[in-house]
């Protein structure tokens, strides 16, 4: 489908024209939930435009924005689009090196802050930037030359009473072109790049979005929807704009640990997530089993085997239909309640969601959808349509936007064309001309095939390694199989130039030692050393071995006794594992496994 060029603040702008709610958006701060409606909102932006006028900002400026998700993380990113000017936001969970290499590549001057505490970590590093004129603290108390949130909506507030047509006048200049945002990637491999969006890269893709979520924009009383994802990530700030587009209200959750209290409070309707939410709740219901006995038991552990069964392009019919209609009221019902009663489904970005968690979640009752995309993309280039069975296909992302072109390259590469590709790399031209074919396809750097309209996406390009018997290896698919296993939480697929596949592992030590604990074992202190830890992890990285062609097998493995962390480096702000980082800081036990590799060959 074609759409005349926009902007982002013209779609929001005709989404709250629907809203009728009395609350727009709500943000859970120290406990509490605090709701503004829309004509709240919409004078905060117009005065927070107004105050950073007043204070210098005018188009093309950038603004930064390091903040959790809140109301005002929304008010300051309209405020600084309506002036032209550029949103670059930056995530709560960035290492501070990284923040001051953003503040200085991004030239910014004026810099948005949420609360002391958020600020401390970074705060020597930005203060030595010469270029930070101004520092704007939301919540915060203020120092020095720095100002707080209301103090600007103050001289905003003059500001328009002083000149009310000033703020339309501005906003009518932003043009659909104009670059509404530079994201900086998650930076798996060396320092982040700022991704270049411009305002009709968004809006486009939220208007092809939009035709592929299973709800209308006809609001009911109650339907409401749940943000827990970063809305400095591309995904979550695009969401946030379609269903803000659409007329629904938003919450804003303050610490993802409470979410299950978080979910049953709001009784949301629909949210986007990461796999990492869904295979914990898989995990946690799998256990849950553990604690019943007799019939109840069976009947339980009966209903998950025909869940994993379940296949949402050919819904069961006759008896089968029936078995799951048995299996819905004496237990899928209960699983939904985790998520409130009210919930319709999600949908999951960021990361592969594996076939088992696909069955899973709309096997129970809940529409689960796939998407695929890059910060690059703005971000959807592919999503499951749930209203058409035969772009639900297991193991895919679904078909291509109406809006986007796709297709695959001789060596596997996907390639893209469409409104929603970025304008380039900021101040990075040879990295941009990089990723873009000589007749302007955009090279997404991961490998995938098309099937019936379905795109399926196998793993990223410079993932896939060649062991030295010539066999290549996709690791994000074996990675997936064992990280669908309760008991490991985190691996990494290891074997370039090696005769064999290995695997670094964390366990998740709190079901393992549920699991050994029951079976009358004790474990050591020293838990990933432990010989029972070890057999236990080895009979299921024995079961995804099963799966597999014999080179892709993991025939040796290191365990693990603290998980990869963003702190330690080892994954990005998205939770992306960075791979040259891990094999840096385990080179010698990695090492270690190759040491008699002579008599262990692939096949």
């Amino acid at each position: 489908m074609s759409y005349e060029p926009t902007t982002i603040i013209s779609e929001i702008d005709k989404g709250l024209k629907k809203h009728d709610k009395e609350v727009l958006f709500s943000t859970k701060r120290r406990g509490e939930w605090l709701e503004t409606g829309k004509k709240e909102f919409r004078s905060k932006v117009r005065h927070f435009a107004m105050g950073l006028y007043e204070l210098g900002i005018r188009s093309g400026d950038r603004v930064s924005l390091h903040s959790e998700n809140s109301t005002e993380w929304l008010i300051c990113d309209q405020a600084v689009l309506s002036l032209g000017a550029v949103t670059v936001p930056i995530y709560t969970t960035q290492p501070s090196e990284q923040i001051k290499f953003i503040l200085e590549d991004a030239g910014v001057e004026t810099h948005i802050i949420s609360n002391d505490e958020l600020f401390e970590q970074s705060k020597s590093l930005v203060m030595e930037i010469p270029d930070i004129e101004r520092i704007i603290t939301i919540y915060g108390t203020t120092e020095g030359d720095m100002l707080d949130f209301e103090e600007v909506l103050g001289r905003g507030k003059k500001k328009n009473d002083d000149e009310p047509e000033l703020f339309e006048n501005l906003r009518a200049k932003v043009e659909a072109h104009d670059l509404a945002t530079l994201i900086y990637t998650s930076g798996t491999t060396g320092d982040p790049k700022g991704v270049m969006l411009s305002h009709w890269n968004i809006a486009s893709n939220l208007l092809a979005s939009r035709e592929r979520v299973p709800f209308e924009d006809t609001v009911e009383e109650g339907q409401c929807m749940f943000s827990y994802l970063p809305l400095s990530h591309v995904f979550e700030r695009l969401v946030t704009y379609l269903y803000i587009s659409m007329g629904y209200p938003v919450y804003y959750i303050e610490d993802v640990d409470e979410i299950l209290d978080d979910l049953a409070y709001v009784q949301p309707f629909y949210f986007a997530t990461i796999p990492r939410l869904l295979e914990k709740v898989h995990t946690g219901v799998k256990m849950k089993g553990q604690e019943m006995t007799g019939l109840k038991k069976k009947l339980y552990y009966w209903a998950l085997g025909l869940a994993e069964d379940y296949d949402p392009e050919h819904p069961p019919t006759g008896w089968g239909a029936l078995k799951h209609t048995i299996a819905d009221i004496l237990v899928y019902s209960q699983i939904r309640e985790r998520f409130g009663s009210h919930l319709l489904g999600v949908v999951s970005g960021g990361a592969a969601l594996s076939e088992k968690l696909f069955r899973f979640m709309n096997a129970i009752g809940l529409i689960c959808i796939q998407g695929y995309g890059l910060t690059e993309t703005s971000p959807v280039l592919s999503v499951q349509d749930a209203l058409n069975t035969k772009y639900m296909r297991v193991g895919s992302s679904g078909p291509p936007l109406s809006n986007v072109e796709v297709k695959v390259a001789d060596d596997g590469e996907i390639l893209t064309k469409g409104p929603n590709i970025m304008l380039g790399y900021y101040n990075d031209e040879e990295k941009t001309n990089e990723v873009f074919t000589d007749d302007g396809w955009f090279k997404t750097g991961d490998v995938g095939k098309l099937e019936n309209g379905n795109l399926f996406i196998t793993d990223r390009k410079k993932s896939v390694f060649k062991l030295s018997t010539g066999k290549y290896v996709a690791p994000k698919t074996i990675e997936n199989l064992l990280t669908g296993s309760s008991y490991i939480d985190q691996a990494v697929v290891l074997g370039y130039k090696r005769k064999f596949c290995s695997a670094v592992i964390v366990p998740d030590y709190e079901h393992v030692v549920n699991k050994l604990e029951k079976s009358g074992k004790s474990i050591g202190d020293d838990r990933s050393e432990d010989p029972s830890v070890r057999q236990l992890i080895q009979q299921e990285v024995d079961s995804v071995n099963s799966q597999l062609s014999p080179w892709e097998t993991v025939k040796k493995f290191i365990l693990l006794a603290e998980p990869f962390t963003i702190e330690s480096g080892e994954l990005t702000p998205t939770l992306k594992v960075k791979r040259p980082i891990v094999k840096e800081h385990y080179e010698e036990e990695i090492d270690e496994m190759y040491e008699d590799e002579e008599e262990n060959t692939a096949d």
